[in-house]
């Protein structure tokens, strides 16, 4: 067995990368602060994941999660499609100067300086 397969009998990772368990915490601590209800909630994210686009397999869950947040985060006005994009492209830009190994860090985008 290799070190990234699971044992037998064991439950499968809930998420296969960093970024799909902080798209989960960050969409619990924004219903936990009431910008949202669990059924507004759900609303937004079935209306993702039946998209004909959506994968057979569900592989692209996560990211269909995303989309419902960012949609929903739009439409409560929390935050402009514009505004995420440009966040995303903000942090994107510090990932690629940050050297490896070490925390990837907003200020570190060479565009902000």
């Amino acid at each position: 067995m290799s070190r990234h397969e699971t044992p037998p009998g064991a439950d499968a990772p809930v998420f296969s990368e960093p970024w799909q368990a902080q798209a989960f915490a960050l969409t619990v601590a924004l219903h936990d602060r009431g910008l949202f209800s669990w059924s507004e909630w759900a609303e937004a994210l079935s209306s993702e994941v039946k998209k004909p686009d959506a994968a057979a397999d569900g592989h692209d869950y996560y990211e269909h999660w995303l989309a419902a947040l960012e949609k929903l985060l739009a439409s409560k006005g929390a935050a402009a499609g514009p505004e995420v994009d440009a966040m995303a492209a903000a942090w994107e830009r510090a990932a690629h100067a940050t050297p490896h190994g070490q925390p990837i860090r907003l200020e570190n985008d060479p565009q902000r300086r």
